[in-house]
């Protein structure tokens, strides 16, 4: 059975271009190219779950950075460690990482220790600014829309007159809080 070099091109919008990806990718010499225009912040990424699927024992995948693989750090590590277990060979371009060699393999080990002990730092900074705050009597999260706000929406909802992008104007309430309230109305 052949071994194939696959490539994953990722880009977050549909107005970028992959040109620059996929030509790297292919003056690597991948066999075939996976790639996909959403925001890699969304799991399901249907090109990558493709290339997922067709990967096999003693394939490769290549990609120009790991940001275009991973959506967090997290996921990375998972990625990862899925090609791992099923023994497929990881390639990142423009970090030089190469899971098939051992310096590859420490080199992300310690990248991806890095990135974790920085996003713990930065919840750990987030949640002792949320404790001093509650300690001066101030709380976190979204301020509260106006009650009386709230209610001017929901009227000018049930007349049926007005578009939601009318009633957020005139009111201020957002489409998401709109529909929140609605469904706290018992129905009748």
């Amino acid at each position: 059975m052949r071994n194939y070099i696959f490539g994953y091109a990722r880009v977050s919008t549909e107005q970028q271009s992959l040109d620059r990806q996929i030509d790297l990718l292919k003056k690597y010499g991948v066999d075939i190219i996976y790639s996909e225009k959403m925001t890699g912040t969304k799991k399901n990424r249907p090109e990558l779950s493709k290339l997922i699927d067709r990967m096999t024992q003693g394939d490769t995948i290549v990609i120009e950075s790991l940001s275009r693989l991973g959506r967090s750090t997290k996921d990375l590590i998972e990625l990862t460690e899925l090609f791992q277990s099923k023994g497929v060979n990881l390639v990142s371009l423009k970090e030089s990482i190469d899971t098939n060699s051992s310096t590859g393999k420490l080199l992300f080990t310690l990248m991806s220790a890095l990135a974790q002990f920085e996003r713990d730092v930065i919840a750990e900074r987030t949640r002792e600014g949320l404790r001093a705050a509650r300690a001066r009597g101030r709380s976190g999260g979204r301020p509260k829309t106006n009650p009386d706000a709230i209610q001017k929406a929901l009227k000018l909802y049930h007349t049926k007159q007005y578009s939601l992008k009318e009633i957020e104007e005139l009111t201020g309430v957002k489409k998401d809080t709109l529909y929140r309230n609605l469904k706290k109305i018992p129905k009748s």
